[in-house]
């Protein structure tokens, strides 16, 4: 079993770590996109409205919101596989593990809101941003990582890892309770019996991801028809799927692994490309200094190194968890500028925060400045705090990781 979490850390990280890759050239193409001849085919093309229809039950939605509210519920079901395997068998399954991360996390998570909030206190149409600065982008952030090499301790990434996961709990959390619609008591009943089934799967021990997968797209429609944001369907529908299963197969881990290279290789560089684009016509230093877009890249870039490196201090002083093995405070510090990337789940949020077109493009700009600070920050001082040689072999170190 040790071996097999090892393999799917290994797997997670090489993959997220690629993925980031991609997901940067999927950024930069849609700002080049959106600041090109070819805008407003971009900007009409994710306008254009896409309905499915089956007898008189239909959806109609903008393309940009199937993307949005269709392919991301699948990143949020894999998000909740990675969160249920992390807390039976991974980093969260004991406080020795969990502690430092869990701590971290958190004030990763505080620090940004009240340094977005303390900066739109005078702003009341901009405060329901505030958890855009609070959201970490763990594909992002390890395509950087990846990018100094073996140097980077395999502890060093797994704490990022837990972090990140971590992060994504309260993200979801957030959504739900803050960020969903007038609801439908109907569709929701509707929503809850095709929960009900899928915990009745999982009783059974069925193994086949067949029956997990029709019933996550029932449970998906009922949501996003009442008012509770759609893709919580998804993170709702991974926590009824089994690690182990009847015959000893493992369709968690099976399905997390399959999942991972269309996560990482499509639906995020498409959200990415989808939701980066913003024009830059007319930008200058005082679009950028305005409250909304302010907020969020110094939630980022402060709140994150005050939040996640200073909690952390605190807790190891205190005696509440223990730095890795391997890992100095320099590395911590660094790590918590890669944790300020926010983009893929800051521009999910600020997408839920706003519905005025001006807004979101205000959001991106922070979101895009912020992180790009975050990220060549992070990367530099990792850059002169890692050691010369390669910290370890891959596999010994994924094997102390686990």
């Amino acid at each position: 079993m040790i071996n097999k979490v090892s393999e799917a850390l290994r797997d997670f990280l090489k993959q997220e770590s690629a993925g980031g890759i991609v997901l940067i050239a999927a950024a930069a193409l849609a700002l080049l996109a959106a600041n090109s001849p070819f805008a407003a085919a971009y900007f009409d093309g994710l306008g254009t409205q896409v309905t499915l229809a089956v007898g008189s039950f239909s959806i109609d939605k903008a393309l940009i919101l199937w993307i949005n509210d269709g392919l991301m519920a699948v990143f949020f079901f894999l998000i909740g596989l990675e969160v249920k395997r992390e807390v039976i068998q991974g980093q969260l399954s004991s406080w020795d593990k969990a502690s430092l991360p869990l701590v971290a996390a958190i004030g990763g998570m505080a620090i940004p809101a009240l340094i977005f909030l303390s900066i739109n206190s005078g702003t009341p149409a901009n405060q329901a941003g505030w958890a855009i600065p609070a959201a970490t982008d763990i594909a992002f952030a390890l395509g950087i990582l990846s990018l100094l090499g073996p140097r980077v301790p395999v502890a060093l990434k797994a704490l990022l890892l837990a972090i990140a996961v971590i992060d994504d709990i309260g993200a979801i959390a957030i959504i739900a309770l803050f960020y969903s619609g007038t609801l439908d008591t109907d569709m929701l009943i509707g929503a809850a019996v095709a929960f009900a089934a899928l915990i009745a799967v999982n009783r059974m021990r069925i193994g086949s991801s067949i029956p997990y997968v029709l019933l996550t797209i029932v449970m998906w429609v009922f949501v996003l028809k009442s008012g509770v944001h759609a893709t919580l369907a998804g993170v709702a529908a991974a926590m009824t799927v089994p690690l182990v299963a009847r015959g000893g197969s493992e369709p968690l881990l099976r399905m997390e692994h399959a999942l991972h290279p269309w996560v990482a290789f499509m639906i995020i560089p498409i959200f990415g490309f989808a939701n980066a684009g913003v024009s830059l016509t007319g930008i200058s230093p005082a679009d950028l200094a305005a409250p909304l877009p302010l907020g969020i890249a110094l939630g980022l870039l402060i709140g994150k190194q005050i939040g996640i490196f200073g909690f952390a201090l605190v807790a190891v002083k205190a005696g509440i968890a223990k730095l890795p093995e391997g890992v100095n405070w320099r590395q911590i510090h660094g790590l918590s500028l890669l944790a300020a990337i926010g983009f893929t789940m800051s521009l999910f949020i600020g997408n839920l925060a706003f519905a005025d077109p001006a807004q979101v493009d205000a959001v991106k700009l922070g979101v895009l400045s912020g992180s790009l600070v975050s990220a060549l920050a992070g990367f530099f001082l990792l850059k002169i705090s890692l050691p010369k040689e390669p910290a370890q072999a891959p596999v010994e170190a994924a094997s102390v990781a686990s």
